[in-house]
């Protein structure tokens, strides 16, 4: 009986342990109430109006003991394990292409370039109808994502409708390693604009490759750097560290501290500052969280950087995963993250320097010019056959409100610096 067997696990546990009166009494009702829990899964199994399978009744049972804990303690079977193993490595086997779901298939919403899915010629907009022969209509998203993926090399066929195209075709592609980029950059005028996305095993590098490639770029312009960290979901806590590295060099990055307040785990930065003491200004808001609220808050404490856009998530705890064998593995809240002035992030997240609300940037029209003496028609017709010199086009802003704002932060303090030292 499933009632025996949890009782006897108990059991071995308890002598196990020793305990004092109160620990003992505290053990002995929590040994009666995985007996109610016994009597409970055999009544379901036994008199619920169609047969249920015992293992899912299990796995929503201990999903749901974790998930009363917090929000982000969670019980995760084999296929969810292994696809937190996948989305934290940043690489996977697969075919390189986003898509989303709809009525007849997935549609391709760009395919990733490099990547087996561009170099046989798929294209954003087509859609999936079929995978090997089987058609995706009615499948959820995650299940047709799970069906692309597989082992690197092997084969799948693409049933593909493609607008202009009369007829469906079939397209064999073969699965390769994709990575993830987790970070991205680009020139935003004299400023290097730096975005991460999430924080994966490959952050660090891509982090190293976009300084890299702003400097070349922009050389002797470049006034500053923009970290854009909006709605980064967080990720790894040591590459959180590495990016703090580049722009501070040396100093404590984040605490954290578990059950026992006297256990304090602190993280360092422990490499020389890759930005050269450039103005700094770090974008977040409210999907900005754990990971990213740990770089904005270090930055913010040690006073790098200005800390721009609205209040961040406050996801302040540390999960730590604990493999289950075959059956997966649980995400456990352990501890959590602490600013280096010793700052909470749990509930409150980080605080901008200065709050810049998202917005929408238009041109105003300039206002119809008020002529108080007309020109006669022979000197008007004069004065159109020759055209007024045309003035300097600015290049055009950014058309992000508080990206813009930021880039006009990185230029005064830019010019400041300038200014300072003269």
């Amino acid at each position: 009986m499933i009632r025996a067997a949890i009782a006897a696990a108990l059991a071995a546990v308890l002598f196990l342990t020793p305990a004092s009166g109160v620990k003992a009494a505290a053990d002995d009702n929590a040994y009666k109430q995985l007996n109610l829990f016994g009597d409970v899964f055999e009544l379901v199994r036994a008199k619920y109006v169609t047969d249920v399978d015992s293992q899912k009744l299990i796995y929503a049972a201990i999903s749901g003991m974790l998930t009363a804990l917090d929000p982000h303690s969670a019980f995760m079977d084999s296929d969810s394990y292994k696809s937190m193993q996948e989305q934290t490595s940043g690489q996977f086997g697969g075919l390189g292409i986003e898509v989303r779901m709809e009525d007849l298939g997935v549609r391709v919403v760009r395919p990733m370039d490099d990547t087996p899915a561009s170099k046989a010629g798929i294209k954003a907009n087509d859609m999936i109808t079929a995978l090997d022969g089987v058609s995706l209509k009615g499948t959820p998203l995650n299940e047709a994502v799970d069906k692309m993926r597989g082992k690197i090399g092997s084969p799948i066929k693409l049933t593909v409708v493609r607008d202009g195209v009369e007829k469906p075709f079939d397209v064999t592609v073969n699965r390769d390693v994709i990575r993830q980029a987790s970070v991205t950059s680009r020139p935003e005028g004299t400023t290097g604009y730096i975005k991460i996305t999430s924080f994966t095993e490959q952050t660090s590098t891509g982090l190293n490759k976009a300084m890299t490639d702003l400097k070349t770029a922009l050389g002797d312009k470049l006034e500053g750097y923009i970290l854009d960290l909006r709605d980064n979901p967080g990720g790894l806590l040591d590459q959180s560290v590495a990016v703090v590295e580049t722009f501070l060099g040396q100093g404590t990055v984040v605490l954290t501290r578990g059950r026992d307040p006297n256990n304090v785990s602190r993280y360092a930065a422990r490499k020389n500052d890759q930005s050269a003491g450039k103005p700094l200004v770090v974008l977040i808001n409210g999907g900005s969280a754990s990971a990213s609220e740990i770089v904005a808050g270090a930055l913010q404490d040690h006073k790098r950087g200005i800390i721009m856009g609205t209040q961040s998530f406050g996801k302040g705890s540390v999960q730590t995963i604990i493999p289950l064998g075959e059956y997966g593995a649980m995400r456990l809240t352990t501890s959590r993250y602490y600013t280096p002035s010793g700052r909470s992030i749990q509930g409150t997240g980080i605080t901008p320097d200065i709050l810049v609300e998202q917005g929408r940037l238009e041109p105003l029209k300039a206002p119809a010019a008020q002529v108080a003496n007309p020109t006669p028609r022979a000197a008007a017709g004069a004065a159109a056959a020759t055209p007024a010199p045309a003035a300097a086009t600015p290049p055009p802003a950014p058309t992000d409100y508080q990206l813009a704002r930021a880039v006009d932060m990185i230029h005064a303090l830019a010019t400041y610096q300038k200014v300072a030292t003269n």
